[in-house]
């Protein structure tokens, strides 16, 4: 019984993962063109398009929730970070935290596999290993981009989210990414 609350808590939250690596990493895709970076996050996105098209019939065959609540959340989430946010990150710090999230969907769909250990969820045992067969080398990619950051320095310190809303909150708050630490 604690096996399925369990299953229920982390569908849900599988859900709004997928929605925000579906979302976030697209608008950082667009942000960086035809950069190297965007490339690997739209790889990641598309995994994502692919991963929420099937989720839901994979949680009703498993009697689990269909989270349009997790979907919604997720969005919610997208939004209140592409509107506010990332007005006061530097672009390399918004790709991290995007980076991050999607190290997230890698570290749930683990959790679910080992949750997911009794018999009648052999069918999600395989999926959470198939899932983390093709994911986790697109996060892996999406992390070895870091580099490409190193060797953009300038780029890396621009705002994230361009528009007069992010020249005055980094007029007011200063650009988080050159302040300097004390002494």
């Amino acid at each position: 019984m604690e096996e399925k609350r369990l299953l229920e808590t982390l569908f849900r939250e599988l859900f709004q993962t997928e929605r925000s690596a579906q979302r976030h990493c697209r608008v950082e895709a667009d942000r960086l063109g035809t950069t190297p970076p965007a490339a690997a996050l739209r790889a990641v996105a598309r995994d994502a398009d692919a991963i929420l098209q099937e989720l839901p019939a994979l949680a009703r065959r498993h009697g689990l929730p269909v989270s349009g609540s997790g979907i919604a959340i997720g969005t919610l989430f997208s939004l209140v970070r592409v509107t506010i946010a990332d007005h006061c990150l530097d672009a390399e710090r918004s790709y991290r935290g995007t980076l991050l999230g999607a190290r997230h969907g890698v570290d749930l769909v683990r959790l679910i596999r080992v949750t997911a250990r009794s018999p009648q969820h052999r069918e999600l045992t395989q999926w959470c290993d198939a899932w983390l067969a093709r994911r986790e080398p697109l996060v892996e990619e999406v992390a070895h981009q870091l580099v490409w950051w190193g060797q953009h320095p300038s780029r890396a310190r621009q705002a994230a989210q361009k528009g007069v809303l992010s020249r005055n909150v980094q007029r007011v708050f200063g650009n988080a990414s050159t302040a300097r630490a004390p002494g």
